[in-house]
């Protein structure tokens, strides 16, 4: 304790030094956690946009994560619903489960013949009330308001579409997209209605009658023995889907009437059954629970687990970029720091050379003249990380009450701008900590410099 109170107060006998070296510090305290907290809430917030549109874990047809999307009817899982049930009543899954929900997703072209236009659309089938619970989760109490789906309530036949392909079916006035540019017109619509074959093939289903105002569309695909099969649709709202790859392909609609396009009057299938957990942190757990029912409760039909990071390689993109950026930042600042406190403990040796000289004489060895200069460090790392960290949560509160909006990649509307400091103990705690050693490390060369003199030449040193 003696020697910490004798650093401290060669600290404070230069005061002015020693504040700047505090403030540089301080600055680079708050800058690695800001940006910390900030690459936190993205994290986050990407991970909550994927895990509210296809769950954590999907339980698939073998290779179907490989060659489904260009055969999706193929590669359906025939008794779909015993695995749900399998699921639900697994007294490891169970607990951590909010949703279990089958989906379905196909390929096809959508055409709004009485505007001569089509389109090749990506369709996803989904029970629309597991859907709505699945929109409820947010483990992390992100700032988010996701409204019910769209389809709640509405027809067998209801779809909803991308904005991209509301554009492009020429649907933006019907379904009131705004922002929503019309296709100049370059030659006259193509009729009142659908080609004579595709109306042939309609006319196998129940047809409603069509209203005046709704927007109608048929989307025609492949069913499971490759035959052509036709519905129509009706387009009740246009939705931004955040990537424009999706938004000019989607089409969401109710599983049954995705099950009718792919599998007609044979049994029903489902390409995916979808699993929601409480926390993120329970899918490796849950995954390899799952692993051990495909080798004996579900052995009968070959499927395989894929988690919502594999389903969606941008996320790992993403993730990886802003750790790389992070810890580019990190070295940096830790360079200064380390120049910062080596360039202050070198010129606090050299003023106090006869001081050194002095101790050396009345009895002070060598390794206590190293303690004292490394103490220095240390006190000067531990004040400086945590006035950083305190400095570090005040800015974070106040940009995250500053009424800042953005928009993150992946999603459709603007978002509060948030930095997560304030709960991140693992972050904060590696950062103080971090600074405090290369503090400590920086006053180690001056100090070991410090040790090394000789009594005479110190003690005649003006």
């Amino acid at each position: 304790m003696r020697t910490f109170s004798l650093a401290l107060r060669n600290l404070l006998r230069n005061r002015r030094r020693s504040l700047t070296t505090l403030f540089a510090m301080v600055i680079g305290t708050v800058t690695i956690l800001i940006f910390g907290g900030f690459s936190r809430d993205i994290t986050y917030g990407l991970q909550t946009g994927y895990v509210l549109r296809g769950g954590h874990l999907q339980v698939q047809k073998k290779d179907y994560f490989l060659y489904g999307t260009g055969n999706p009817a193929a590669y359906g899982i025939a008794d779909y619903q015993k695995v749900i049930d399998v699921i639900k009543v697994d007294p490891v899954i169970a607990p951590m489960l909010t949703v279990v929900t089958p989906t379905i997703s196909l390929g096809g072209i959508a055409g709004n013949f009485a505007a001569g236009v089509s389109r090749t659309v990506v369709g996803s089938g989904v029970a629309v009330e597991d859907r709505n619970r699945m929109r409820q989760w947010n483990d992390y109490n992100l700032r988010i308001n996701i409204l019910p789906s769209p389809l709640t309530g509405s027809a067998p036949d209801a779809v909803v579409v991308g904005t991209g392909v509301a554009r492009v079916l020429e649907l933006c006035e019907t379904l009131a997209v705004p922002n929503c540019v019309a296709k100049p017109k370059t030659q006259e619509p193509a009729g009142p209605g659908a080609p004579a074959d595709i109306t042939a093939l309609v006319q196998l289903e129940a047809r409603p009658a069509v209203k005046r105002d709704e927007a109608r569309i048929e989307l025609l695909a492949a069913n499971v023995h490759g035959a052509p099969n036709v519905a129509s649709l009706r387009a009740i709202k246009a939705e931004r889907q955040g990537f424009k790859e999706i938004d000019d392909m989607f089409i969401g609609m109710h599983l049954a009437q995705a099950q009718r396009l792919l599998y007609g009057s044979e049994k029903p299938q489902a390409t995916a059954v979808v699993l929601q957990l409480v926390h993120t942190s329970q899918m490796p757990a849950a995954r390899a629970r799952l692993e051990e029912l495909l080798q004996t409760s579900l052995k009968g039909e070959p499927l395989e687990v894929q988690d919502f990071e594999a389903l969606n390689p941008f996320y790992g993109q993403a993730i990886g970029m802003f750790a790389a950026i992070f810890g580019f930042m990190a070295v940096l600042i830790g360079a200064i720091v380390l120049f910062t406190v080596g360039n202050t403990m070198s010129m606090a040796v050299f003023e106090r050379t006869t001081e050194i000289g002095t101790l050396r004489a009345m009895g002070l060895r060598r390794a206590g003249i190293r303690r004292l200069f490394v103490c220095e460090g240390l006190l000067l790392g531990l004040i400086g990380a945590v006035s950083g960290v305190a400095f570090a949560l005040a800015f974070a509160w106040l940009i995250n009450h500053g009424g800042l909006t953005w928009q993150p990649p992946g999603t459709v509307d603007k978002s509060p701008l948030t930095v997560r400091v304030w709960g991140e103990m693992r972050l904060m705690l590696v950062t103080g900590i971090g600074l405090t050693v290369v503090s400590v490390i920086s006053a180690w060369w001056p100090a070991r410099r410090a040790s090394r003199m000789m009594i005479v030449d110190a003690l005649r040193h003006v």
